[in-house]
C-alpha cells in the first residue's frame, strides 16, 4: 500500500472485537489521492492524502488555460 508523501500516513491493521470477544484483524486505509503538485520547480503526479490536501501542505499548479488566457488591460 502507498503511503503520503507529507505526513507518511499509511494502512494500518487492528482487531475488530465483537459483542461475543471474538477478534478478527482488520485494515484500515488511509483517504490517498494521486494528483499533480508543485514539487520544487516541476509539477509531478504525487500520493497524498486528503487532511494534506486541505491543510494547504500541497501546492497545486496553475491550470494551463489559465496561463495562456490574456487579461485585457484597459489603456
Amino acid at each position: 500500500m502507498a503511503k503520503c508523501v507529507f505526513c507518511k500516513k499509511q494502512q494500518v491493521s487492528g482487531n475488530k472485537v465483537s459483542h461475543s470477544n471474538i477478534k478478527t484483524r482488520t485494515k484500515n486505509n488511509p483517504n490517498i489521492q494521486r494528483l499533480k503538485a508543485l514539487v520544487g520547480t516541476k509539477i509531478k503526479r504525487i500520493l497524498v492524502c486528503t487532511r494534506c490536501i486541505r491543510s494547504g501542505k500541497v501546492t497545486r499548479p496553475v491550470p494551463r488555460s489559465a496561463q495562456t488566457q490574456k487579461i485585457a488591460t484597459p489603456a
